[in-house]
C-alpha cells in the first residue's frame, strides 16, 4: 500500500477541519450484561458464543436459556487480559472482569481502533477500567473516521482469511498425524512408556520464576511449554545460575519435557523435545522423559488422540488439572522400527512448520500481516 496516497487523502479530508481529543470514558457508556454463565457450562458447540477474558476471546458456547447481550456494536475490554475486541453479534458474558462499552458516536469501529492504538497497558498492571477510561481518543470528522475504518478493516479481513486457512490446515494436520501414528495391536509392538526397555519419567525440581537469571544454564519452566515452545527446541527462553543448576534435575539432548500441570485437559501434558547440546534444568509441575526412541516421534505421539484417550483417566484436580508422572508411565506407545519412526517424523515436520512455525508457514504470514496492520493503524491515527 502507498503511504503517500494514504496521507494525502487524509490531509485532503482534514483540510479546514479540526481533530478533537476526548477521554474514552467520555465517549462510551458501560452496558451491563443481563446474564453470566459459569465456566463449567462452557461447551464447544451451541447457539450463543461466550465471551471471556482468558486466553481465548470466545471461550465457548452455550444453548442454555440465558438472555444474551443483544446484537449491536460494542467494544469489549478485559480488566485482567489484553483483550480489546469489537463485537457485533449477540453473546453471553462469561467473566465479571469484562467491560462492555457502547459508544455515543456514530462510528463504534473507529473508537475501537483508536482505543486499541492509544491505550497503554503498562500504565496499570491490572489494566482496570479506572486507567483505561482515561485513554485519550482523537475524534476527526466522520468522513475521516470512516476512511480509516475502511483501510484498517481491509487488513483485519486479510488476517481473518489467513487465520481461517490456518485453522483448516491444523485440522488436516491433526487428522494426518493421527493417521500416521494409528497402528493396530499386532501391526507393531505397543509398550508402556515407562517400560524399562524404552524409557523412564523423572520429575522436575523446584524452579520458580524468581530463580531466572539473565544468562547461565538453560531452563524450561512448565508454563513456558504452553506459551513459548513448539514440538521441539534447541534454545531456552530462560536461564538459571550454574550454582542453581548443580542442584536441579536436568534433561539432556533428546529428552521430552512435559508439563504435568495445566488449566484444561486438552493441553495438559503438552511436551517439547529438548534438542540442544547442553543439559537444561526442568521445573516442578513438569517432568522429563528419557528414552531410546526417535525423540520427535515420541513428541508427535503425545499430540495424538490415542495419547489423549489414555491420558484422560489419569487426570486429577478441579481448577488446576494434573497428571502424575507415574501414571504417564502406564500409557502405551506404538513402536515401529526406528527407520519408520524417522520417516513419520520427516512428514510431520513439514506439516508442523506450516501450521505452527513463527519463522515460516502460515503463522509467520499472519504475524507479518498483524505487524503491517499495527503500523498502518498507528500512522493513520497520528493527528498530533
Amino acid at each position: 500500500m502507498d503511504n503517500m496516497n494514504f496521507m494525502e487523502k487524509m490531509e485532503k479530508l482534514l483540510e479546514g477541519q479540526t481533530v478533537v481529543w476526548r477521554k474514552l470514558g467520555d465517549v462510551v457508556s458501560i452496558v451491563t450484561a443481563p446474564t453470566k454463565v459459569k465456566k463449567n457450562k462452557y461447551n464447544n458447540t451451541g447457539k450463543i458464543p461466550i465471551i471471556d477474558q482468558g486466553i481465548k476471546f470466545i471461550a465457548g458456547y452455550t444453548d442454555e436459556n440465558l438472555e444474551p447481550v443483544r446484537s449491536g456494536k460494542y467494544i469489549v475490554f478485559g480488566d485482567h487480559s489484553e483483550h480489546i475486541k469489537y463485537v457485533d453479534f449477540p453473546f453471553i458474558q462469561g467473566a465479571d472482569g469484562l467491560k462492555i462499552l457502547k459508544t455515543k458516536s456514530d462510528n463504534t469501529k473507529y473508537i475501537y481502533y483508536a482505543f486499541q492504538n492509544f491505550y497503554q497497558k503498562e500504565l496499570n498492571y491490572k489494566r482496570h477500567w479506572s486507567s483505561a477510561k482515561e485513554t485519550p481518543i482523537p475524534l476527526p470528522p466522520l468522513p475521516v473516521q470512516e476512511e480509516i475504518v475502511r483501510i484498517l478493516d481491509s487488513f483485519t479481513e486479510l488476517t481473518a482469511e489467513l487465520t481461517a486457512e490456518l485453522t483448516a490446515r491444523k485440522k488436516q494436520y491433526s487428522y494426518y498425524r493421527d493417521f500416521l501414528l494409528r497402528f493396530e495391536e499386532g501391526d507393531v509392538e505397543w509398550k508402556a512408556l515407562g517400560d524399562p526397555s524404552i524409557g523412564k519419567f523423572i520429575r522436575g525440581s523446584g524452579l520458580q520464576k524468581k530463580d531466572f537469571t539473565e544468562d547461565g544454564v538453560g531452563c524450561i519452566h512448565y508454563g513456558q511449554i504452553y506459551t513459548h515452545y513448539g514440538t521441539y527446541a534447541n534454545t531456552t527462553k530462560s536461564f538459571v545460575s550454574e550454582e542453581f543448576a548443580k542442584k536441579a534435575r536436568m534433561a539432556k539432548h533428546g529428552d521430552l519435557v512435559i508439563a504435568t500441570t495445566g488449566e484444561n485437559d486438552e493441553e495438559l501434558c503438552k511436551a517439547v523435545v529438548w534438542l540442544g547440546d547442553k543439559d537444561v534444568a526442568v521445573s516442578s509441575d513438569a517432568c522429563y522423559y528419557t528414552h531410546n526412541l526417535e525423540p520427535r516421534y515420541v513428541a508427535y505421539f503425545f499430540q495424538t488422540e490415542s495419547f489423549h484417550k489414555q491420558k484422560r483417566p489419569f487426570i486429577t484436580g478441579t481448577k488446576v488439572r494434573r497428571v502424575n508422572a507415574d501414571k504417564l508411565a502406564k500409557i502405551k506407545i506404538p513402536i515401529p522400527p526406528l527407520e519408520k519412526q524417522k520417516e513419520i517424523v520427516e512428514i510431520l515436520d513439514k506439516f508442523d512448520a506450516l501450521t505452527n512455525s513463527i519463522s515460516e508457514g502460515l503463522p509467520h504470514e499472519i504475524e507479518l500481516r498483524e505487524k503491517q496492520y499495527e503500523y498502518y493503524r498507528e500512522m493513520l491515527l497520528t493527528f498530533r
